[in-house]
């Protein structure tokens, strides 16, 4: 009240002015002051001495403290598919010492295990991206059985087109995945255990649907129809690239039936699916806006979404990804074999979850590699193939496949330690 009766007088004007303009460049000093600390991290000196400080000889800015320099093979320590590269490079050596002359590395035994590691891969890409997002998805194993009964049924009992059959299964698992997805994010509950009530949901109802349509658990004739389905045929029955593989016979290369068919008639469509989709994607992941989101998502859900991530979306969208991986695999092996079995997918969810946590992804999300992935499911093949040509029991993989999980979890807490640490 003083100062509004002061600057009613002429005389206390001039004064006050003054006061005033001094008070704003001392807060707008020390407001720069405060700005270049904020920035630089460092001292500064007061804005007194700038007139002294401007006369000194300019020096070279020191380094940043904050910043620490990491050495090539630090850097490569720290990629999520380091550990499955260095096992599969192991795994290799392993059998090409014990098993090398058997026939493992010629051309049939080489797509005898790709084919092994590709039907798993095309499960374990799926499984990454969901896990990279935080969620699991238990019930991929039983979706396998049920898209293979969805195939069957239809077309051998009610004589639909095959592709027409394929084209249901897809849908009716792509639905289920999202149904998934939904009482996940709906409810809150843990993805283990609702996706856990449809691993036996879908089991139980696979079994009950081939009982009642087919009074039988295996039904058979389902190649006969791929073989006559140019969907079908052209995209999920048998191997690609058949003339090339005859004519490098007819050449020497590889070997020739009594038929004159190669022993080998070209590369299994399961393995160039395989490809496209680790190749598709390893690129959505690491190049594209929604890869971005999904780590987001896994590293921490509530920051994601107060910066306008969708994470609802996304995690539905990948629980409806692993489906469509199981489906393919079930449309793949179904047109392979010939036949559909209510027991098809046991376990598969399992040996899909410890591929990529081989292949470098974290089991608490934030953090993975689909191509780590695809590195751990071919150490899969591998392994279990390589047994065959070797004087070792097949019981014993089982075995290896939990020490191999033991030692992914060990390697990746290590490497998340590590990087906290530089962090």
């Amino acid at each position: 009240m003083r100062i509004i009766l002061d600057l009613t007088t002429p005389f206390a004007a001039p004064a006050f002015s003054q006061r005033a303009a001094a008070c704003v460049r001392q807060a707008a000093g020390r407001a720069l002051q405060g700005a270049i600390m904020g920035i630089a991290g460092k001292h500064v000196p007061p804005l007194s001495n700038a007139a002294d400080s401007s006369s000194a000889p300019a020096t070279a800015a020191p380094a940043d403290e904050r910043v620490r320099r990491q050495s090539w093979f630090g850097h490569i320590l720290n990629r999520p598919e380091f550990a499955a590269i260095s096992g599969a490079v192991l795994v290799f050596i392993v059998f090409g010492v014990s098993a090398g002359s058997s026939g493992m590395f010629n051309l049939d035994g080489v797509m005898n295990w790709s084919q092994v590691a590709a039907y798993l891969g095309l499960l374990a890409v799926g499984a990454c991206l969901l896990m990279i997002a935080g969620e699991f998805d238990l019930s991929i194993g039983s979706m396998i059985g049920f898209a293979g009964m969805m195939v069957a049924i239809p077309s051998v009992y009610f004589h639909w087109p095959l592709s027409v059959a394929i084209l249901f299964a897809f849908v009716c698992s792509m639905l289920l995945g999202a149904l998934n997805g939904y009482l996940v994010v709906k409810t809150r509950l843990p993805s283990f255990i609702v996706t856990l009530a449809f691993l036996f949901i879908l089991r139980g109802l696979t079994l009950a649907l081939s009982i009642l349509f087919a009074d039988r658990t295996i039904i058979s004739g389902v190649g006969d129809l791929a073989q006559n389905d140019w969907l079908a045929n052209t995209l999920f029955h048998g191997v690609a690239l058949h003339g090339l593989f005859s004519w490098l016979g007819h050449m020497g290369i590889g070997k020739l039936l009594d038929s004159g068919e190669p022993l080998v008639p070209g590369i299994p469509k399961v393995i160039l699916w395989w490809l496209a989709l680790a190749a598709v994607s390893a690129f959505v992941l690491a190049k594209t806006r929604f890869g971005n989101w999904i780590l987001a998502v896994g590293g921490d859900a509530n920051a994601a979404k107060n910066v306008g991530v969708p994470v609802r979306r996304v995690k539905i969208s990948l629980f409806v990804l692993t489906a469509f991986c199981s489906c393919l695999f079930a449309v793949l092996q179904v047109c392979d074999i010939g036949s559909a079995a209510a027991d098809r997918g046991l376990q598969k969810e399992f040996e899909a979850i410890i591929a990529a946590v081989i292949g470098g992804t974290l089991l608490t999300g934030g953090y993975g590699s689909v191509i780590g992935a695809c590195f751990g499911a071919l150490i899969f093949g591998v392994v279990q193939i390589g047994i065959t040509y070797t004087n070792v029991s097949s019981d014993w993989f089982r075995v290896f496949l939990g020490v191999m999980l033991l030692i992914a979890v060990l390697f990746n807490h290590y490497v998340r330690r590590r990087v906290s640490q530089a962090q």
